[in-house]
């Protein structure tokens, strides 16, 4: 299983540097496979759709046009969820406004209506109170919980030394058990 993770690495990274080189094609396969890993992040960051699906397109656009710049020591998704972070925060200055987060949640599938219903409901309880946090406390939990970076990976997404990376989770973290217990209603 080793060897088949390291060629998926190597096949990136061959991928990245035909796509920095004009390949075409290869532009086209990162697009495709950074476009959803975009619009989470950019979703969860400024909490409404379209917002998300605008920034995912400039975010992708930057990199594609600014793919000379990429070092390749560094690893491909750090540099893209910076550029995301980057465009995120210059879309939300922009508009100067934060749009409310849609009212449905998405569909669980479980064995019972019961488990959907206390899962939905946390969901949303949880959605209500990451809404509440700063924008740099959201951020490195969204990062570090839902994209499943490593604090490294965050600190240079960011541009942070890693212990504020590792600071700033901690009292996020503390932050919205407190935000999520206040709001009453299930608790997990």
């Amino acid at each position: 299983m080793a060897l088949r993770l390291l060629k998926d690495v190597v096949d990136e990274r061959e991928r990245i540097l035909a796509a920095r080189d004009g390949d075409e094609a290869a532009k086209g396969w990162l697009v495709k496979q950074y476009t959803p890993t975009v619009y989470r992040f950019t979703y969860r960051m400024l909490r409404n759709e379209q917002d998300a699906r605008d920034v995912t397109q400039d975010t992708l656009i930057k990199v594609m046009r600014n793919l000379h710049r990429y070092d390749p020591d560094r690893k491909f998704s750090t540099w893209v969820f910076g550029i995301a972070r980057n465009t995120a925060i210059d879309e939300t200055r922009r508009r100067k406004r934060i749009a409310p987060a849609p009212k449905k949640e998405p569909a669980y599938e479980g064995p019972d209506a019961q488990e959907l219903t206390s899962r939905g409901q946390r969901a949303r309880k949880l959605h209500s109170a990451m809404k509440l946090l700063p924008p740099k406390y959201r951020e490195v939990l969204v990062l570090y919980h839902f994209e499943h970076l490593k604090y490294r990976e965050i600190a240079d997404s960011l541009e942070l030394p890693i212990g504020t990376v590792m600071n700033r989770i901690f009292r996020a973290r503390k932050r919205l058990r407190v935000i999520y217990d206040e709001d009453g209603g299930p608790t997990a």
